[in-house]
């Protein structure tokens, strides 16, 4: 049995309403490479069962604490019926991408059942006219619930349920059939109540600790909440359901030095319906490589933010709605470190990072969006990345919900994260994976969400928004793949222009193009 971190507990009480917090990924397979050159749906059922024995997350379900005292537990699940997580469907002709799309944004629109373990797979075979996808090839949109996985843990587990050859290991099956799984009885009443008086004590103690840290990180950062007492006023504030946390985000935002300001109003600023849109765009990593040979100091993260800055302009322009100022974009940290691993529950810490959407050369964006995003770890840094999880560990989810959307949203207008994945070819029961992209989350204030996943050679981007918000998505993916096809001309013309120019003598020290922190 396991205790829910905080953040975990939290990602539960913020799905209510309109707001599902769920993650999943789609990928795209050709079966042709699996033993036979078929994949029937009974071997992919079989292989799921196998790797429910090594993946606890495929079997654990929720037991909640009496009264709503302490957080949830995880328990272990030995009666898991494979065929109702597992699930097969089809796309009706042509079958194409656009059809995919939808099928997918149906899907990711439901939510999960929480009396049994929180996942779902859907096999989508009827692929059969998407351009660059091997005929007769299926794909697996497999989500959880946001509160079991993060996005770290979930590229761990794509890695579980894949292979690195197509043959499987005959060894390697046979000892997955013999493993046993240890599962757990469900806690009693009384043992529930024991362990949240135990629990509380504790957080008591670790909160009085962490009030005595927060003064010390917060003027190491130029933060000064704790010091005036404004944060304590603020708390009280929306403890009593009372407005006045804008000072707070205004404050948080004094303390990017100028990186970062207020968000200007956008369509994605309002509360989401129930229905969603998903697409995904490729950009090639060699291209990145590119970018990042010609400008120095830039990472896949600044170059991916970058080319989302440059989107949203195309798009709002489009719309006649480009405010003046930039759009801040609320980027997950993961604070996982050392302590890798897919049994952790979610590590995260979040930062804000202006996307440059006021700069239209695509050059001068990527610098300002790659100082930005080292100011704004900086900060984080002289916080603490843990300090979301520490403070979610010692108040009630339901109230650190109204915080963060109280200080934290107002801060941004929509999510962008980056996770690196598998660089290598992989295999799921033999079928060879050709794309992957992750699916994410969208909630009130915050209403698109652009979250990008490297597998073999290529960034995967895939945004998700409402309906009502962002009702023509092939006309985003267009301006995403606009976006990232200027930077790379614009980063390759920069350095053919440096070398058209070769001076006898250097008199002075040149500066280069970006200045690291």
């Amino acid at each position: 049995m396991k205790h829910l971190s905080g953040i975990d507990s939290l990602f539960l009480a913020m799905d209510h309403g309109n707001q599902l917090m769920q993650v999943a990924a789609l990928g795209i397979y050709d079966p042709s490479t699996a033993p036979g050159g078929t994949l029937r749906f009974k071997s992919v059922l079989n292989f799921f069962e196998t790797r429910m024995k090594q993946i606890k997350v495929f079997r654990r379900r929720l037991v909640e604490a009496p009264w709503g005292l302490d957080r949830p537990y995880w328990v272990d699940d030995n009666d898991v019926d494979i065929e109702y997580h597992v699930r097969h469907i089809a796309l009706p002709q042509p079958g194409d991408w656009r059809q995919l799309m939808i099928q997918v944004a149906r899907l990711h629109s439901r939510s999960l059942d929480k009396t049994k373990p929180l996942w779902e797979a859907y096999i989508i075979e009827g692929l059969d006219n998407i351009h660059g996808i091997a005929p007769g090839s299926f794909a697996l949109y497999i989500k959880f619930h946001h509160a079991a996985v993060d996005g770290e843990a979930g590229v761990e587990i794509i890695r579980a349920i894949h292979s690195l050859s197509p043959t499987p290991d005959p060894d390697q099956e046979e000892g997955e059939r013999q493993m046993a799984i240890i599962t757990d009885r469900d806690p009693t009443t009384v043992e529930l109540f024991a362990r949240a008086v135990g629990h509380r004590a504790l957080q008591l103690f670790d909160g009085s600790r962490l009030i005595a840290e927060l003064g010390k990180r917060a003027l190491l950062a130029g933060v000064d909440l704790a010091t005036s007492g404004r944060a304590l006023d603020a708390g009280r504030k929306v403890l009593t359901g009372r407005p006045g946390m804008s000072e707070v985000a205004a404050a948080l935002a004094r303390a990017y030095d100028k990186t970062l300001h207020l968000p200007p109003h956008t369509r994605f600023d309002g509360k989401i319906s129930a229905h969603r849109v998903v697409d995904a765009v490729g950009y090639s990593l060699a291209d990145c490589k590119k970018i990042r040979e010609h400008v120095e100091g830039v990472t896949i993260n600044d170059i991916f933010m970058t080319a989302t800055g440059g989107a949203l302009r195309k798009y709002l322009e489009l719309k006649g709605e480009l405010p003046g100022s930039s759009l801040n974009a609320m980027m997950p940290l993961s604070t996982r470190g050392e302590h890798s691993g897919r049994d952790l529950g979610n590590q995260v810490g979040m930062t804000a990072v202006p996307l440059g959407t006021d700069i239209g050369d695509p050059l001068e964006r990527l610098v300002a969006v790659h100082r930005a995003a080292n100011r704004s770890k900086s900060v984080s840094a002289a916080l603490g990345k843990d300090l979301p999880a520490r403070l979610v560990d010692v108040l009630p989810a339901v109230v650190v919900e109204q915080i963060a959307r109280a200080a934290l949203v107002p801060l941004v207008n929509v999510t962008v994260s980056n996770v690196r994945g598998p660089d290598k070819q992989l295999y799921m029961a033999g079928a060879k994976l050709q794309m992957f992209t992750p699916v994410s989350i969208i909630i009130d204030g915050i209403g698109l969400n652009l979250t990008g996943l490297s597998y073999n050679g290529t960034l995967w981007v895939c945004f998700v928004s409402c309906r009502k918000m962002l009702p023509d998505p092939a006309v985003f993916v267009k301006c995403l793949t606009e976006s990232f096809a200027e930077l790379v001309a614009a980063a390759v013309a920069k350095k053919a222009s440096k070398a058209e120019v070769k001076p006898a003598r250097r008199t002075r020290r040149t500066v280069p193009a970006l200045v690291q922190d």
